[in-house]
C-alpha cells in the first residue's frame, strides 16, 4: 500500500499526560500511520475553541482519525468541529457536561476548581519516593513517567477548561470508550459507549492489549460486533 491511501490516526493524550501514553498501542501499518500530538501551553485568556484551532495546525493530513483520553478526549471533539475527520474516538472522558461527576459539577458551580494545588504536580518525583505499598508505588511510577506537563499555567488552564466545558449535548458521531471502573469519570454518568469490563482511567495503558484487538475495528466501523466479545456493550 503506498504512503499517501494511509489512513492518518492523531492521538492525544489526557490532562498533563505525555502522548507515550500510547507507547504501547499498535495498528497495522499497511494500513494506518499513527501521529502523537502534545500539549503546548496556552495562552493568556484562551478559549478551548482557540486552543483546539492552534493544535490542529498540527494535523498535516487530511480526513484523519481523531483520538483522544481523558480531558484530550474533550480537545479531539473541538478539534473535529474546525477540520473534517473520518473518525473521532474518546477514551476514558465524556461527551457533554452531563456526563462530568457530581464533584466536578460542584466545583463548577463553586469556583472550587481555582483553589486546587496544582503546583504540587512538580513533586511527583518526591512521590515516588514516599510511596508505601505495591499498588501506591506502582501508581506512583506511572505519575512520573506519563505525567510531564507540570507548568501551572497549562495546569490551572485545564482544569478550568474540563471542568467548565460548555456542552449540554453531544456532538454527533462521537465513539465513546470507557471503563466501567474508571475512577475520574464513574460509568453511571456516562451514556451511550462502548464498554471495556473493569477498564480503568488509565486503562490505555494498562489494558493496552484490548485496544490492539478492537481499535482497527472501532476506526473502520465506529463499533464492535456485539457477539464478538462478550465483554462488550454498546
Amino acid at each position: 500500500m503506498v504512503k499517501d491511501s494511509l489512513i492518518h490516526v492523531y492521538c492525544m493524550p489526557g490532562l498533563a499526560a505525555n502522548p507515550t501514553i500510547f507507547e504501547m498501542i499498535t495498528l497495522p501499518e499497511d494500513r494506518f500511520e499513527v501521529h502523537w500530538l502534545d500539549w503546548v501551553l496556552p495562552k493568556p485568556k484562551e478559549s478551548l475553541k482557540e486552543y483546539s484551532k492552534r493544535l490542529c495546525k498540527k494535523v498535516k493530513h487530511e480526513n484523519p482519525v481523531l483520538i483522544g483520553v481523558s480531558f484530550g478526549g474533550i480537545i479531539v471533539q473541538e478539534m473535529a468541529q474546525l477540520i473534517e475527520a473520518r473518525r473521532v474516538i474518546i477514551i476514558s472522558s465524556v461527551k457533554s457536561e452531563k456526563e462530568l461527576p457530581r464533584r466536578m459539577r460542584f466545583a463548577r458551580c463553586t469556583g472550587a476548581f481555582r483553589i486546587l494545588p496544582t503546583s504540587l504536580v512538580r513533586y511527583v518525583d518526591a512521590l515516588e519516593k514516599i510511596a508505601v505499598g505495591d499498588f501506591t508505588k506502582k501508581r506512583a511510577k506511572l505519575y512520573k513517567k506519563y505525567l510531564s506537563v507540570t507548568d501551572t499555567r497549562y495546569l490551572d488552564w485545564a482544569i478550568k477548561q474540563m471542568v467548565c466545558w460548555e456542552r449540554e449535548e453531544p456532538y454527533p458521531n462521537v465513539v465513546h470508550i470507557h471503563g466501567d471502573k474508571d475512577e475520574i469519570f464513574p460509568y453511571r454518568y456516562i451514556q451511550g459507549c462502548i464498554t471495556v469490563q473493569g477498564g480503568t482511567h488509565v486503562m490505555i495503558i494498562n489494558r493496552f492489549r484490548w485496544f490492539n484487538d478492537h481499535l482497527e475495528e472501532i476506526i473502520d466501523t465506529g463499533k464492535l460486533e456485539k457477539n464478538k466479545e462478550k465483554e462488550i456493550l454498546t
